[in-house]
């Protein structure tokens, strides 16, 4: 057991180490303009990605607004079970996310999806609907990319395919997004 525990830790030192520095300062800057022009922030996963959104939405609406004394503007578009219950019900799982930005989406904000294999298909739809409408789009990754790296603006893939892994490291790029205000009120600037 040990020696799994051993190579699981290896193996996640290098998922981190695979963080791209200058996709998330990208970020940042991004982030920034969107606080600077009071424009809306969107993200959205499932599963574990979905559960980084909201822990996103969370530091960056609080804690970062907070320190900036200025809000961003940002919503997990997972946050709402009704309304993605109420859309996957009456058209299909894949409209949970586009239907909803077709309600708030606006050319300037920005949609952020976070998927392991990028090729989410509630995902893609609603970041190619974002594209297409004029919203600025930001895909986090796995190795394998998927079809969300072929869509977004900026893309973060995280070198690894291990689920776990993956998510892990694309929750230390959202805690950099949003510690990158905290920490530095300057940033992106």
């Amino acid at each position: 057991m040990n020696k799994w525990i051993s190579d699981y830790i290896s193996a996640q030192k290098a998922a981190h180490d695979s963080i791209p520095v200058e996709g998330v300062a990208k970020g940042i800057k991004i982030l920034r303009e969107a606080l600077e022009a009071d424009r809306q922030i969107f993200v959205f996963g499932n599963g574990g990605s979905a559960a980084n959104c909201s822990h996103f939405a969370t530091d960056l609406g609080k804690g970062s607004s907070d320190k900036l004394g200025k809000r961003f503007r940002v919503v997990s578009l997972n946050d709402n079970t009704a309304w993605m219950t109420a859309l996957g019900n009456d058209y299909s799982y894949e409209d949970v996310f586009v239907g909803q930005l077709q309600n708030y989406g606006r050319p300037g904000d920005v949609a952020m999806s976070l998927s392991v294999s990028g090729n989410s298909p509630n995902c893609v739809k609603a970041l190619a609907w974002a594209r297409d409408h004029g919203l600025r789009t930001i895909a986090m990754v796995g190795q394998k990319r998927g079809k969300m790296a072929e869509i977004a603006e900026l893309v973060m893939t995280i070198n690894d395919t291990h689920y776990g892994r993956v998510e892990d490291a694309q929750m230390g790029i959202c805690h950099l997004l949003c510690y990158a205000f905290i920490e530095n009120p300057q940033a992106g600037k």
